[in-house]
């Protein structure tokens, strides 16, 4: 009798865990905040491709084409002690000096002027530059700059040239998750 208990106990567990395992595979891919059927974009870290510098390695994320529609390589870092403490990153000419363009190279002009962005509970700006790289082709960039007090995170997006405006908005989506807004407290100690 006690066999009988046992197995039928294990073909329950197994019933149940085949169960969760469907639904879990029915559900891969959907972001339940933005309706049924609705993929969110998937982020991958990969490796800081830059020189070190002053302000040390940031991090560096990619969203493939097939899951963003065009792929997007963001870079962010923080710079500690870095921003206008008293107005922040509320212009043009913060969002020039704190960017992080020279990544790729300082001489870059802005193609349009820049628009107010919220990022979490910090406020910033972006806009897009056309950027001269030495020893490769010019390419438009986006530079996104967003402050907590005295310190700034800074976000560079890279896509191609005519679609970097439609970059935009993902790039935004995935500065505003959980995994950016995190990383930002704890580099800003917050």
């Amino acid at each position: 009798m006690t066999l009988l208990r046992t197995g039928t106990v294990v073909v329950a567990l197994g019933a149940a865990l085949v169960g969760l395992l469907a639904g879990d595979a029915a559900t891969v891919g959907v972001d339940r905040t933005e309706g049924v059927g609705a993929r969110s974009p998937a982020w991958t870290e990969v490796k800081w491709p830059f020189p070190l510098d002053q302000w040390g390695n940031g991090r560096a994320f990619r969203c493939a084409a097939a899951d963003c529609g065009i792929e997007i390589n963001v870079y962010l870092r923080a710079k500690i002690g870095f921003c206008n403490c008293s107005t922040g990153v509320s212009d043009d000419d913060e969002l020039d000096r704190v960017g992080d363009l020279e990544l790729f190279s300082d001489k870059f002009v802005g193609l349009t002027d820049g628009r107010t962005v919220a990022v979490g509970w910090m406020s910033g700006r972006s806009r897009p530059y056309h950027v001269t790289i030495p020893y490769a082709p010019a390419r438009n960039i986006l530079a996104v700059a967003f402050n907590d007090k005295c310190d700034v995170v800074v976000a560079t997006v890279v896509a191609d040239d005519d679609r970097l405006a439609a970059a935009e908005r993902p790039a935004l989506d995935f500065l505003n998750g959980a995994l950016v807004l995190d990383w930002t407290k704890t580099e800003l100690g917050i």
